[in-house]
């Protein structure tokens, strides 16, 4: 007799071991159906394991993210079976679940083209009708060469050589297709209702540049045809606010190969990086921060005495002269503690911030650059905190009440926040750990905000919590962090007088709220679709005229707005208004004046939304009133409008493209 303990406390017994799918018909035969897999003493197991002994047991099913996993990994089985049924001289290797799917890198003597991904899932849909059961099995490792030897699947073989000797093999077969893989996977093909083929990229076999160059088909699955409709609207209008394609539309920035990764900032780009550098410069000014600017060459000797030199040689990039290696810095941190250490601290000294908007360099592979939200030369509202373990509470939450300020002025309530605790290799002792834990948890309490704990994942030298925004579309953007480091300080020698004139060395808060300017930037581009608020735009309203009578009407105006402090132009070419109007309308100016005879003579302007409403003829104090009204309310507007225009008007699809 064995006992089974279901999720919500109640027991099962039975008389003989018996399977997750057997313990899922006993409780209904609706659960049995919708069974994905299972979960056992916390383990994630096929629905055809075993229970042979008391256990905590959970079905797994659709509405579990678990289940949601399983099906989307089984997803990348599906389609490599139909790849191989089309194409059977294509080899497979690797196919993972990535976030809202899964991939799968093929071997193939020619480049699959989209003919080909609607045949693959013609392929899969006929393979999903067949209803195929799906079996897990072990093999011992020369038989497990041998068989995919023999399939001519040589990649596999080279998988499987290369996993530990000790470490058991198991495979996963669906009618004629068998492949690697720990699982667990769907009982069956016929589990699949709802998937779709997204894209083909190139990928190097196992990452690296000196091997093969494989193909990577992209795919997604859902639990049903709304889901994946949801998700495809999703990528649509995430391809509409690509920050790269709005970049080059906006004239924002480029690049180019003669500095990769680089940014070159284009007048209107380079106008809202500024207004953001302003922006973060009053903030951290009223929190009492003192800014400082430190050098971009520094001698290597100082990396190694930090520690980075040992982590991150590797993205560093060096320069000799004089006889002497020098590194171009890839973080602001060391130098922070230099001007610490300039004249002896008391603990009344404590705490002392220190901020910097410092330029970064770091290697980057050139497959891993991404516009702007991955280079190789950034810039970070940095900061960093000198204090006392007492002071440690007391300042992170004065950040987060400056964070949370910061991301609601620039468009953003959705804050996630994690907080990472000791690794198993680090420094400083537990009780050490144990205060440092305890004052960022505090912290995190306080804010009365719901946080997410992440044992392990903190930094060698302290723990971390990482603030994500989620944009418009859903998708969670890591900018802020604040990171406790007991080590740095230690290493490079910084010390404060106590009370009872003691040496003591200071803890260091690391701390950003924006994190990499550029990152930053591409990140509100793409929340806002291009259409910054009123206060981000680089030009915030454009004055045009409709005959030349006009002319020099419209010069006054943008005159007399500039001299208040907005941000005018005026655009005079002898075009129709219409096509003017069109023109400022793609480029998303938030405000057009247009003006004609009538607005000359009255000294007013009529004046246009981007959205297209028409708010009428106003005078130029009113229209200044309309301005600087919306410029106080920063981003704090929101941006659900293309959600609605993309979902029709239907609230509840906003909300599920959010989600």
């Amino acid at each position: 007799m064995l006992t089974v303990t279901l999720p919500d406390g109640s027991t099962r017994d039975y008389e003989q071991p018996v399977s997750v799918a057997e313990i899922a018909h006993s409780i209904g035969p609706g659960l049995a159906k919708a069974a994905l897999a299972g979960r056992v003493d916390d383990r994630l197991v096929d629905t055809s394991y075993l229970v042979e002994q008391d256990a905590s047991v959970a079905i797994v099913t659709e509405r579990d993210s678990d289940g949601i996993e399983v099906l989307r990994h089984s997803c990348a089985h599906l389609m490599a079976q139909a790849v191989q049924r089309l194409f059977p001289e294509a080899q497979v290797t690797i196919g993972p679940v990535i976030e809202h799917g899964f991939y799968y890198d093929f071997a193939f003597s020619r480049p699959f083209t989209p003919e080909d991904l609607s045949a693959i899932e013609q392929s899969m849909a006929e393979i999903v009708k067949e209803d195929l059961g799906v079996e897990r099995k072990l093999l011992e490792r020369d038989e497990a060469v041998q068989l995919f030897r023999e399939m001519g699947e040589h990649y596999k073989v080279e998988i499987i050589e290369s996993i530990p000797s000790d470490e058991p093999l198991s495979f996963y077969r669906q009618g004629e297709f068998i492949d690697l893989c720990r699982g667990p996977h769907v009982p069956s093909t016929g589990k699949f209702k709802a998937f779709k083929l997204t894209s083909v990229a190139g990928a190097y076999w196992r990452g690296d540049s000196s091997r093969e160059m494989l193909q990577r088909i992209y795919g997604t699955a859902w639990p049903n045809a709304k889901e994946l409709r949801l998700h495809l609207q999703r990528i649509e209008e995430a391809e509409k606010r690509d920050h790269r394609k709005l970049g080059r539309q906006l004239g924002l920035f480029h690049f180019q190969e003669e500095a990769p990764g680089m940014v070159f900032w284009h007048p209107k780009g380079w106008t809202i990086y500024q207004i953001i550098q302003s922006y973060m410069k009053k903030v951290q000014d009223d929190h009492g921060y003192l800014e400082i600017n430190t050098p971009q060459l520094v001698d290597f000797s100082l990396w190694e005495k930090s520690g980075h030199a040992a982590k991150f040689s590797e993205e560093m990039f060096t320069v000799e002269s004089d006889n002497r290696q020098y590194a171009i810095k890839p973080m602001n941190c060391p130098c922070h503690v230099q001007v610490f250490n300039q004249g002896l601290k008391s603990y009344r000294d404590l705490p002392m911030r220190l901020a910097e908007f410092g330029s970064c360099h770091r290697y980057e592979p050139s497959g891993s650059m991404h516009g702007l939200m991955r280079v190789r030369n950034f810039v970070q509202d940095d900061g960093h905190i000198f204090c006392t373990e007492e002071q440690i509470q007391s300042e992170v939450a004065e950040f987060m009440q400056m964070l949370f300020k910061v991301y609601r002025d620039f468009g953003f309530d959705d804050v996630l926040l994690r907080l990472s605790t000791r690794p198993e290799k680090r420094v400083g002792s537990d009780e050490l750990w144990d205060r440092a834990e305890d004052a960022l948890r505090q912290a995190l309490d306080a804010t009365g905000r719901e946080w997410e704990l992440v044992p392990g994942e903190g930094a060698f030298y302290g723990p971390k919590i990482e603030y994500s925004l989620r944009d418009c579309m859903g998708r969670l953007q890591q900018c802020g962090t604040m990171q406790v480091d007991f080590f740095m300080g230690e290493r490079l020698g910084a010390q404060y007088v106590d009370e009872d004139n003691s040496r003591k060395t200071p803890v260091m808060l690391h701390r950003a709220a924006l994190g990499s300017f550029e990152r930053f930037i591409g990140v509100l581009i793409e929340h806002f679709g291009g259409a910054m608020p009123v206060w981000l735009a680089p030009v915030q309203a454009v004055v045009m005229n409709i005959t030349d009578n006009q002319a020099e009407y419209c010069r006054e105006v943008e005159e007399s707005l500039k001299n208040k402090g907005f941000r005018i132009e005026s655009d005079l070419r002898n075009e129709k208004i219409g096509f003017k109007i069109r023109e400022h309308t793609l480029q998303k100016t938030p405000y057009l004046l247009v003006v004609g005879d009538r607005e000359a003579r009255s000294g007013t302007v009529s004046v246009r939304k981007r959205g297209g409403e028409d708010l009428g003829i106003m005078t130029l104090d009113a229209f200044c009133g309309q301005l600087s009204k919306e410029i106080a309310e920063y981003g704090r507007a929101g941006s659900d409008g293309a959600l609605r225009q993309l979902s029709g008007g239907r609230q509840h699809e906003v909300e599920a493209l959010r989600t």
